[in-house]
This record gives C-alpha cells, structure tokens and sequence, in this order.
C-alpha cells in the first residue's frame, strides 16, 4: 500500500497542477514540474517528445519487459467555479477531467518504484503526454519515435471516471473505449425577408428536418445488438431577427466501436442531409471526419492489468468484463503500434464526493483514490518486472483500432 507521506505529497503535486492548468501543447509549466520531479529521482529525463511531452525511463539490470505508463496533461478551456483551496489560478483553463490526478497518480508510482532495491530486470518510461483533449497528442509523440526511440514493448494507462464507485478499477479485453467522429452539414438556401417566406428557401427548416432525421439513423440504421451515438451539437445561422438565413451550420459528433460502423454513420449521414436539402431546393454540404480510434485493449495485455488491479485493490474492487463506454481517448494510438491495456479508476458515485462529471465547471479529482492508481501502476510494473516474459506482438483485435486514419479532432 501507498505509504500515507507519498499520498500527502501526491496530494500537494495534484493541488498544484490543479492550480496552474495548461492547454494542449502549451503544456510548458507542467512539462518542467513533472521533468524536475522526476529527475530528482535520478531518472533518465527525455523533453520534448511530440511537443511538450516528457518520458523518464527507470532501468534494472538488463533484459526484462520495457513498459511505457502514460499519463495525460492537458487542461480544458473552462472556467473553474469551484470553491476549494486549490481552484485555478488561469481564467478559462481548468483541470475538468482529471488530468492533475493522472500525472500524481503516475509520479507516485515513479517515486515508490525508483526506491525499490528489489525490482527485477526490466525498464519502464513514465510517459506524460500533451494534448489528449485535442486527439493528437499520442500521434504526435509516437510520430516523435515514441515506441521506436524507447522500444516500448506494452502500453498502460488509467483514467478516473464519476459514476464509478470509488476506489473501484475496471477494465474489459478488447475495444473499452469508442471512436469519435465529427461532422459539419452546411445547408445553402436563399435568405430573405421574414414577412416573405414564398420569396426564400428557408435553410432554417431544412436544418430542422434533417435534425430529426438524423436520429433516425440509430433506430432504423444500425443493428440492434450494434452501439452507435448520432449527435447534433450545434446549429448556427446567418440570420437576424427578421430575416430568413440564407445559411444554416450543424455540428456534431458520432460514436462507434468498428470501421463499418463509422462509415456506415458517415454515409447516412450525408444522404440524409443531402437528400432533404435537395427536397426543399437547397444545396448541402457535408464533412465528415475520423478524431479518434477506438481504443482496444490487447487480451494479454489486459490479463497482466487484471492481475495488478487485484493486487491494488481487491477482486471484490476489479470488474475484468467492463461495460464499454462511448467516450473517447487517444490513448487508442499506443494500441496500433503495441499491445497496451486502458483502466478506468472509479472516483465516486453521482452524489458522493467524486461524483462530479468530468468536463463540469465543478469538476475536481477525488484525492482519496490517488493510492489506488499508484498501486495499481507499481503492482502493475513488479509483475511483469517478476515475469520477465517478452510481451507478444499486438493481437488481431488491436487491429482494429489501426484500421482507420488518425486525424485531427475537430
């Protein structure tokens, strides 16, 4: 167990994260606090990776497995409206999903693994990672030589999740977290003035319509025993009060787990809107772009993150067959290149201290389940350390989330 000095520290490096957030690749301040740590360690401190990225390696004897365990560390473009002590101290940035308590969680794990004399044989790079809210920051470390450069063999992470009991660890094999992708219809019509309807065509309308036909796409598109969310986001138009736009914009976003899915989304989509538009005399165009793989946990990869987890926690406090949520991460890049394995560390019911939802201007991480991670990600290390067995090559399934183009998140 996390001895009770490490967890008040852990506490004091959350708190000042929380208080000085920083934005995707900007992440500069937290870059030095994290590497400065770090090195007072006695770790080998890489800067610079993708950006603003750190790896700090930890190396025991020779042969053994080379681990890579990511944390995030990229803020949100909120305002804070919490009360606490250690609320931010930049307006319209904020820690709103958690992100402080990643890093802490992984710094402890590196402070109780590089004062452990008995480590086996192996090596491990504490990865702090930009931009995860944007979906390029894992590209960009990997497009850096991430796995090449530090011949990561196995990838790990966690992230905290409200609704979850706290202190509770979940994890499944296979695809745990969705695909995101964006969309943007712009309908075309003729604007005009409002006490004249018979001289437009109203985009307005239109946009209306396909609106509601979108949700049709779900019920009657998509196989039943398949999971898909369609959702329209946001509507913008050129016009005024008393007068008929001549444009209307909706944004939004889908969620999937497969390829086929994702196009499928995508082409009803496009038909839908088009088709309506054209119905009604309007031109449509339609984007439609990939922000985020599925992430896909490797079976064997899972099965050493079950273990570490039962170590950690208790098994009454581990659910190894997870329910898939659709979020997004982009931790799902590691999955293409390695086998790699995502947790999700409960931090409280809706209702109870941690409960909060993430991205909420209340948001702040339960610092009563900063133990849990660092136990898991050193129980975690010691076993695979102990084992000593190279890690296979990524299985069938994580292929999946190779399957399709990472592109920016729009």
């Amino acid at each position: 167990m996390t001895t009770a000095p490490l967890l008040a520290e852990a506490r004091r490096w959350r708190h000042h994260l929380h208080r000085h957030p920083e934005l995707g690749f900007a992440e500069h301040d937290t870059a030095a606090f994290v590497a400065d740590n770090l090195a007072q360690l006695g770790l080998d401190i890489t800067r610079g990776v993708g950006g603003t990225g750190v790896v700090a390696t930890l190396s025991r004897g020779t042969g053994g497995p080379t681990l890579g365990l990511r944390a995030d560390m990229d803020a949100l473009a909120l305002t804070e409206v919490g009360e606490h002590d250690h609320r931010s101290l930049r307006d319209g940035v904020m820690h709103a999903c958690g992100h402080d308590g990643h890093m802490a969680m992984l710094l402890g794990a590196a402070h109780v693994l590089a004062a452990d004399a008995t480590l086996p044989a192996g090596t491990v790079h504490f990865v702090f990672q930009p931009a995860e809210e944007h979906g390029r920051g894992a590209a960009a470390m990997v497009a850096d030589g991430l796995m090449d450069r530090f011949g990561i063999e196995a990838m790990y992470g966690l992230h905290n999740i409200p609704g979850l009991p706290a202190g509770h660890l979940h994890t499944r094999p296979g695809p745990i977290m969705a695909a995101e992708d964006n969309f943007r219809i712009t309908v075309q019509g003729r604007g005009g003035h409002a006490s004249r309807p018979q001289d437009v065509i109203d985009p307005l309308v239109i946009a209306a319509e396909i609106l509601l036909a979108l949700q049709t796409i779900v019920a009657r598109s998509v196989d039943p025993i398949e999971t898909a969310v369609v959702s329209a986001t946001d509507i913008t138009t050129d016009g005024t009060r008393n007068a008929i736009p001549s444009t209307v914009t909706i944004t939004g976003d889908t969620r999937s787990f497969t390829p086929a899915m994702t196009r499928l989304l995508g082409d009803r989509i496009t038909a839908i809107a088009r088709g309506i538009a054209s119905a009604h005399g309007a031109s449509c165009e339609v984007e439609y772009t990939n922000s985020f793989r599925p992430t896909v946990n490797d079976p064997a990869a899972t099965d050493a993150a079950v273990a570490a987890a039962t170590a950690a926690v208790g098994a009454d406090r581990v659910d190894a067959a997870c329910r898939r949520i659709m979020a997004s991460e982009d931790f799902a890049v590691y999955g293409a290149h390695v086998p790699a394995c995502f947790a999700l560390l409960g931090t409280g019911l809706a209702g109870e201290p941690g409960g909060v939802p993430l991205h909420s201007r209340d948001f702040d991480f339960n610092d009563d389940v900063l133990g849990a991670g660092i136990d898991f990600y050193v129980h975690l290390v010691r076993q695979r350390s102990a084992a000593g067995v190279p890690i296979a090559a990524p299985t069938a399934i994580s292929a999946i989330s190779a399957a399709r183009p990472h592109e920016e998140h729009g």
